[in-house]
């Protein structure tokens, strides 16, 4: 069984991980309004009366297909960055909509997205609150656990 590497022995996996998830968050955050736009004019702008929902949509769909298909999402492999079970393993379906429903929630409610953020920044791992409760983690990409 593979295990994630530990943080004080093996720091360059987790080095400049909170900033490289910033990055990967706009980029991701561009490419999701980019898709939503096209998806509001393929329905001839009727989906501007339902932004919210359809943005929401737009980005859930994205995040749990891309993590999915890679543990990342196109901003995380930019940003040379991917997701890991608790095992050291790749994200399935599950675990991508698992760790995408988690961050949606955060987002929801902006206490727990800054608390989220707040652990980024101080855990010796850099996980989030939806990752901690996983058991998660972003890892600087390799070739293999």
């Amino acid at each position: 069984m593979q295990q994630l590497p530990d943080p004080h022995r093996q720091p360059q996996f987790y080095a400049s991980v909170p900033l490289k998830r910033l990055i990967a968050w706009i980029i991701d955050s561009v490419v999701i309004l980019l898709i939503a736009l096209i998806v509001v004019t393929l329905t001839l702008f009727v989906g501007f009366f339902v932004w919210p929902i359809l943005y929401l949509v737009v980005g859930f769909a994205y995040r749990v297909v891309t993590i999915a298909n890679g543990s990342a999402t196109l901003g995380m492999r930019f940003a040379g960055i991917e997701l890991r079970d608790a095992y050291g393993a790749r994200l399935d379906l599950g675990g991508a909509l698992a760790h995408t429903t988690g961050y949606t929630i955060s987002l929801a409610i902006p206490l727990l997205q800054v608390i989220s953020v707040v652990m980024m920044l101080t855990g010796a791992r850099g996980q989030g609150l939806t990752d901690a409760f996983l058991g998660t983690v972003a890892l600087n990409r390799r070739a293999a656990i």
